[in-house]
This record gives structure tokens, C-alpha cells and sequence, in this order.
């Protein structure tokens, strides 16, 4: 046991050690504003588009293709825990429709690029990298379309001009344009080499560092602003429900090992920044969608923990 949690806190506590770095020089005023600004826009723009258009280049799919069990085991315990999220607003918290739905894709929707990517690559390595960047590239869109067409549907109907702006997000999306780039490069054979693959390689070098400096400094900015109970409830089912639900059905449906962990893992991230930015536009819930990516990613230190040590990472 030991011996494991040593082998643990070697993943976890690099990571985690970014994260607070970046928020200590955020609270001390080391780091402005407009350096908040600038390393995330680096981090989703540029730095890890890079890093998994060069991971899906260079990978090794698997030859008999994915494992279907995968997407099942993932999507039901995002969509259960989307559902409960949903239904608690409004029977517990007396919340609107609208809110509730903010609350449902929080509890669903995992902060994939700025903690899932690094998390995941540090404790699988390269073996984890094909399912986990094939999961990124289904997550945000499911879980967005999902959410717009609930939030939307409700009041008129579902317009045609939404289904527009939500169509051009998810085209123009960096990290969707890197997971095109990089299947393209894998079917047609294409591997960067030379001076091109040096480039590469030193962008994508940066993209989990500065990803976790970037979701510090974030962290920050959006801090725990009140409505706790909401917040408290998005947590448990972000860290505990959902993975545990991934967690039974990856036991049971057919898939390899290290799928099967990324899955687990991908679902114990805390709540995704997408959460507070989607209910901005809505312009309700943003106090409890705020406090619960702070408490979620910081409770997520230990959770997260207790997950390496349920599925043996070593």
C-alpha cells in the first residue's frame, strides 16, 4: 500500500503542484490578468492541438478497432449523472429549468484538456493516449449539443440559428481541428519528421505544463462565490457517482485494461470550465457553476488519489 501511494503521489503531485503554483502567482499578483488570458488561449489554441495531432500521428490504433464497451461505460455514467444533476436542482434546490440544466452538464462535463489531458498522460504514458484523445474528441461535442438543445428546446424550440452557432463552435473548435488533423495524418500515413517533428515536439512539450499553470491561474478568477450546496452536489456526483458508474461497467463490458482505467480516470475529473462559461451566456447559475469547478478541482487532489489506488496505477 505503500509502496503504491509513493508511486501515486509521484503522478498526482506534479500535477496538482502546477495547479497551485499557478494559483499562488494569480492571488500574489506575480501573474496578471492578461497572463491568465494569454497562457490559456496558448494552452487550447495552439499548444495542445499540437500535442494530440502529433500523439494521433504517431500513435498505434488498435488493430481491432475500438472497443465499443468503451463509449457505453463512459457516456452512460455522463448522461446518468447529467440526469441527477438535473433532478436534484430542482427537487432539492427549487431551481428553474434552465438552471438545472447548467447544473446537469456540470455534473457531467469533465475539465478535459487543462487536468484530464496531463492527469491521464502522467499515469498511462503513450499507452493511454489513443483512447484518451479519442474521448476528448466526442466529449465536449455530445456533452455541449446535449446541453444547448435542453437548455434551448424548452422555452421555443430548438432554431435553426442555434444548431448554426453551436455547428461553427465545434468546427472552429482548436482541439477538434487537432483530432482532425491528427486522423488524417494517421490514415493517409503521414508522420512529421525533421525539422517539422523538432517543432512539434517542443509545442507539444509545453502544453501540459503550461495547461496546468494556465488552470491555476484560471482557478483564481473563478473562485468559490457562494451557493455551496449546488456546488457540494455537483461535486460528488463530478468525483464520486460518476466514475463509480464508469468504474462497475468497465468490469463488465468488453474492453482492454488501460481503456478501461482512462475511461475511469476521465470520468473523475473535476467540473470543466465549460460549465461556468455556458452559464454566462445564460446568465443564471454562474455562482454554483463557478464554486463548483474551485471545489470540484480542488477536492479532485484527493479523489483522484483514492481512484489511482482503487484501479492499482502504480
Amino acid at each position: 500500500m505503500l509502496t503504491q501511494l509513493g508511486a501515486i503521489a509521484l503522478v498526482v503531485a506534479p500535477v496538482f503542484g502546477l495547479i497551485g503554483l499557478g494559483f499562488l502567482a494569480s492571488l500574489s499578483g506575480h501573474l496578471r490578468e492578461r497572463a491568465a488570458e494569454g497562457l490559456s488561449e496558448y494552452v487550447f489554441g495552439l499548444a495542445v492541438p499540437v500535442l494530440i495531432f502529433k500523439t494521433l500521428a504517431e500513435a498505434e490504433l488498435p488493430r481491432e478497432g475500438q472497443p465499443w464497451g468503451y463509449w457505453i461505460a463512459y457516456f452512460t455514467g455522463a448522461f446518468l449523472v447529467f440526469a441527477l444533476g438535473m433532478v436534484a436542482s430542482k427537487k432539492l434546490f427549487g431551481r428553474g429549468h434552465l438552471e438545472s440544466v447548467i447544473q446537469g452538464f456540470a455534473s457531467g462535463q469533465a475539465n478535459t484538456v487543462f487536468v484530464g489531458v496531463p492527469l491521464i498522460l502522467q499515469a498511462f504514458g503513450p499507452e493511454g493516449a489513443v483512447p484518451l484523445f479519442l474521448l476528448v474528441a466526442v466529449h465536449l461535442p455530445i456533452m455541449m449539443v446535449l446541453a444547448t438543445v435542453l437548455a434551448e428546446g424548452a422555452a421555443a424550440g430548438v432554431s435553426v440559428t442555434t444548431f448554426k452557432r453551436l455547428g461553427r463552435m465545434l468546427t472552429l473548435n482548436p482541439i477538434l481541428l487537432g483530432i482532425y488533423a491528427g486522423g488524417i495524418a494517421k490514415l493517409t500515413g503521414y508522420v512529421p519528421g525533421g525539422v517539422f517533428k523538432q517543432t512539434l515536439d517542443m509545442l507539444a512539450a509545453s502544453a501540459v505544463p503550461c495547461a496546468l499553470v494556465s488552470l491555476g491561474l484560471a482557478l483564481h478568477r473563478y473562485p468559490i462565490r457562494g451557493d455551496i450546496g449546488p456546488a457540494l452536489l455537483i461535486s460528488t456526483l463530478k468525483l464520486g457517482v460518476h466514475p463509480a458508474i464508469v468504474y462497475a461497467l468497465t468490469r463488465v463490458l468488453p474492453m482492454p485494461p488501460v481503456w478501461a482505467d482512462v475511461a475511469v480516470v476521465f470520468a473523475a475529473m473535476p467540473c470543466g470550465i465549460n460549465a461556468y462559461l455556458l452559464a454566462h451566456r445564460y446568465k443564471v447559475g454562474i455562482t454554483a457553476s463557478a464554486s463548483a469547478v474551485s471545489l470540484s478541482t480542488a477536492a479532485s487532489l484527493f479523489t483522484v488519489t483514492i481512484w489511482f489506488l482503487i484501479l492499482g496505477v502504480s
